[in-house]
């Protein structure tokens, strides 16, 4: 029996999505899985579940600075807060859904590459044309993408998965379902692998 693919829910601003998005697909790999990748807007999820960013709660923000700079160590990963944070991250989103359906391994390409423009070289991506020069980077055409992100089938196409993710219990970023198991945060990434490996 085929094994059903990853669903690895993220927001372009979240760090912690950023850490878990380059940890994911090595994860899934060692157990045969295949991972799709499912970009979602956190400021509407956040109008359900009445949270706001960790940034702007006092106290753990502070708590959040020290923890991203940890976890960024701990993994090997580079990393420095973004001057602009958060931001909102449509037009990285309708990028991601745009080149993903043509092309999905490009558009996690894709998405790797945002997350490390805004990561770790403090551009805005929420900027349509930060978003379409990082892409043009990848080869992708930057005046189809352009014209892509700006049509009505993409804008739907987003308002379509952020909705689903919600519908599904997705409440922050990263969120990731493993055969209807949700796990929230990209400190649960070891008890992802030891999911895939033997469900308890």
């Amino acid at each position: 029996m085929s094994k059903q693919p990853i669903d690895f829910y993220f927001d372009f601003s979240s760090p912690y999505g950023y850490f878990a998005a380059h940890k994911i697909e090595d994860i899934a790999s060692r157990h045969g899985r295949s991972v799709t990748w499912r970009p979602i807007l956190l400021g509407a999820v956040f109008k359900v579940s009445g949270q706001q960013p960790l940034s702007t709660i006092p106290l753990k923000g502070d708590y959040m600075s020290r923890d991203l700079g940890r976890t960024a160590r701990l993994l090997g990963l580079p990393f420095q807060l973004p001057t602009k944070f958060p931001i909102a991250s449509t037009a990285p989103s309708r990028a991601f859904y745009a080149v993903s359906d043509e092309d999905p391994a490009l558009a996690k390409r894709l998405a790797l590459a945002l997350y490390d423009t805004y990561f770790t070289q403090d551009r805005d991506i929420s900027a349509p044309d930060v978003t379409l020069d990082v892409a043009a980077t990848l080869g992708i055409d930057r005046s189809k993408l352009e014209r892509q992100i700006n049509d009505q089938a993409v804008k739907d196409r987003l308002r379509r998965e952020v909705e689903s993710a919600i519908s599904r219990g997705v409440f922050g970023s990263p969120y990731i379902v493993i055969d209807g198991e949700p796990f929230w945060g990209s400190d649960r990434l070891d008890q992802v692998e030891k999911w895939l490996a033997r469900p308890w």
